[in-house]
């Protein structure tokens, strides 16, 4: 593990000016709207959305805390599958986009029956929403790509909904490791036909690739 990580590797088009703009829209205002069970409880698709997808302790709420400089705006948890509902938060004054953190997925201890709602209400939102701009998917950089993210990826190129893969706890490995993790993640991703080509490495602990994290944020909502 290293103490002193050099910056991981990751998206470099985004110039100071981008970086700055993004800054500003998530140092503004920032509140929880609602928790939707059921695909009937959604807000009302009037502003674009984000959604954070991944598999249970990937580190999803720490990402969003980092992303929002928030320290408890999406609630943590060492237990998997916490998250049961779509998650929705306002970003902005006046409003911008909502971030939408999803039911973290691939759990093995929840009932079976719980985890067939939640994929229901997974797969029918990306699916279904037409406010959707991206759906970002966070893999575990210690780990790579599982075979259920690639279930994940197969439903998303099947629904030609965009999505991009973002790494998370970079700092928990070390910088040669991380540079093969990230050359095969970006080598598989490049061949589905929804994924974003670039992929971000993040660290919410050490906070690396948070800035550009948020600027591809904006940048999905065009």
């Amino acid at each position: 593990m290293n103490d002193l990580p050099p910056p991981p590797p990751g998206d470099d088009r985004f110039d100071p000016d981008q970086i700055e703009a993004a800054r500003k829209i998530f140092a503004g205002p920032i509140q929880f709207l609602k928790s939707a069970p059921s695909l009937d409880h959604l807000p009302s698709p009037d502003v674009p959305e984000i959604a954070f997808a991944g598999r249970s302790n990937v580190g999803k709420s720490s990402l969003l805390n980092a992303l929002t400089g928030r320290t408890s705006l999406a609630r943590t948890s060492v237990t998997p599958g916490r998250t049961q509902e779509l998650n929705f938060f306002d970003i902005g004054q006046p409003l911008k986009l909502r971030l939408v953190d999803m039911p973290g997925y691939g759990f093995a201890k929840a009932p079976k029956d719980m985890v067939r709602k939640w994929r229901y209400l997974v797969n029918d939102y990306l699916r279904g929403r037409q406010v959707l701009k991206r759906t970002l998917v966070l893999i575990d950089s210690r780990h790579g790509i599982k075979d259920v993210d690639r279930e994940v990826f197969e439903m998303l190129d099947k629904a030609a909904t965009s999505y991009r893969i973002v790494l998370t706890k970079t700092d928990k490995i070390k910088a040669t490791e991380l540079d093969a993790v990230y050359a095969a993640v970006g080598d598989e991703v490049r061949k589905r036909p929804a994924a974003h080509p670039d992929v971000i490495s993040t660290s919410s602990e050490k906070g690396m690739g948070i800035a550009e994290l948020r600027a591809a944020v904006i940048e999905s909502i065009g």
